[in-house]
């Protein structure tokens, strides 16, 4: 099998895994939190499920950069600025502190979502601009 299509297997399967983590974790938010802090429960689960598959996605995405040599597609960048979005807003809404409200918390997690939706929107439309 040629290694840029096992590279891409696995960067598209651990994708739908994280999709899976963070849907999951999700639910962390709305059922049984405690004060301002979500759900513990199955909590290390889903934070190393959840690491795991974005450390998978990104090393996968560079060893695929390396391999197509640094040769990408414009919506490329976009993808990537959506993915440290993607990034931050759940690091925003799962941050260990009493101090943030479960309202922004939960907004976080939408920011996560709509982020997530968008770069999946970019890899099946694959826009061509200009």
């Amino acid at each position: 099998m040629e290694t840029q299509l096992l590279v891409k297997i696995i960067h598209m399967s651990v994708a739908s895994l994280a999709i899976i983590a963070i849907l999951a974790r999700a639910f962390t938010l709305f059922v049984g939190t405690q004060g301002n802090l979500p759900n513990p429960v199955a909590r290390k689960l889903f934070v190393a499920l959840q690491h795991l598959a974005l450390a998978v996605i990104a090393l996968t995405g560079v060893i695929s950069l390396v391999i197509k040599n640094f040769e990408v597609q414009p919506w490329f960048y976009a993808k990537v600025i959506l993915f440290l979005v993607l990034v931050s807003s759940l690091m925003k809404a799962y941050k260990k502190d009493d101090s943030v409200l479960l309202v922004q918390r939960r907004a976080g997690l939408v920011i996560a979502i709509i982020s997530l939706a968008a770069i999946m929107a970019l890899v099946i439309i694959k826009p061509t601009f200009g």
